[in-house]
């Protein structure tokens, strides 16, 4: 059974992301074992602490290593991704070895779904821009399909995000290929 780990780009306890990434788990039910990234201890990347590595940057490495994929769920800020989320990947593209580029990264090669729950863009740029940057870092994202949740009316209102029935069964066509992609 393949290990997903599931990378949340919203630090809010109850985020809708984090509500999207537990839908997604139930389609994961018996296809994969799942894990949840704990990232809040992870410090901005500084090339003044880099090496030796900080103990929760270690941490981090050893968890993505293992994983067999990686997903991420993440809001859109500005048009973009989190700045938290582009920091824990800045630091698995940076060489685990000090200053040895030629060794590839925790990141290199690692299978990455993404999908997103926001406004109207369903967290369309952000994709857009996070496949951009993992591409570039050298991680393997899968294309498609995609999922960008655009959130309810009750989201903002309430903090309840419902589903609709096509938006739970794009998830479940994401949650089946990323099982094959992963092979």
């Amino acid at each position: 059974m393949k290990n997903i780990l599931f990378i949340v780009g919203s630090l809010r306890k109850d985020s809708f992301n984090r509500l999207l990434a537990k839908e997604a788990e139930k389609y994961l039910a018996g296809k994969a074992e799942i894990t949840y990234l704990d990232y809040t201890d992870v410090p901005l990347l500084n090339q003044d602490i880099e090496y030796p590595a900080p103990a929760a940057v270690v941490q981090l490495r050893e968890t993505v290593a293992k994983a067999d994929g990686l997903w991420i769920f993440t809001p859109e800020y500005n048009f973009s991704y989190p700045g938290h989320l582009k920091n824990v990947l800045d630091w698995l593209s940076r060489p685990v070895v000090a200053y040895d580029f030629a060794t590839p990264t925790v990141i290199n090669s690692k299978k990455v779904a993404l999908s997103g729950a926001g406004g109207q863009m369903a967290t369309g740029k952000c994709r857009e821009k996070l496949t951009e940057l993992l591409t570039f870092i050298k991680a393997d994202v899968m294309a498609a399909p995609q999922t960008g949740v655009i959130l309810n009316a009750e989201a903002w209102t309430e903090g309840r995000m419902i589903l609709t029935d096509d938006q739970r069964a794009a998830l479940k066509e994401q949650a089946d290929a990323f099982v094959k992609y992963l092979g």
